[in-house]
């Protein structure tokens, strides 16, 4: 058997010769352009809609805010490793643990008043 020849692509398939035109529209920016020119929008569609009133907000779900502590070693390593073995993500086990223990403080002295603003 011969070798065939298929480097001519689709077009040469179905007969169609292509054209500067053409070859012109296959171009990447062109492309961008054109869908710009639609009004159409290109990339990863915004998932946010809450307001921001921090920027430790930025990137983050509703309801949450990002937070740095300073915590002993151990204590992270042994929460990473249940992180691991639950399979459930790092934020989700100190959420919990900060539920447990917000829950146990109210059992035993009450509602939890907020912080007085100045």
């Amino acid at each position: 058997m011969s070798k065939k020849n298929f480097t001519g692509g689709l077009n040469s398939l179905l007969g169609e010769k292509p054209t500067a035109k053409k070859n012109k529209e296959l171009n990447p920016e062109n492309a961008l352009k054109y869908l710009k020119e639609l009004n159409k929008k290109v990339g990863r569609p915004v998932t946010q809609t809450k307001e921001i009133t921090k920027s430790s907000q930025e990137g983050t779900k509703e309801n949450e805010t990002r937070a740095t502590f300073i915590v002993n070693e151990d204590l992270l390593e042994k929460l990473k490793a249940i992180a691991y073995w639950d399979r459930l993500l790092i934020k989700d086990v100190i959420n919990t643990a900060f539920e447990e223990t917000i829950s146990k403080h109210e059992k035993r002295h009450g509602t939890i008043k907020p912080i007085p603003t100045k």
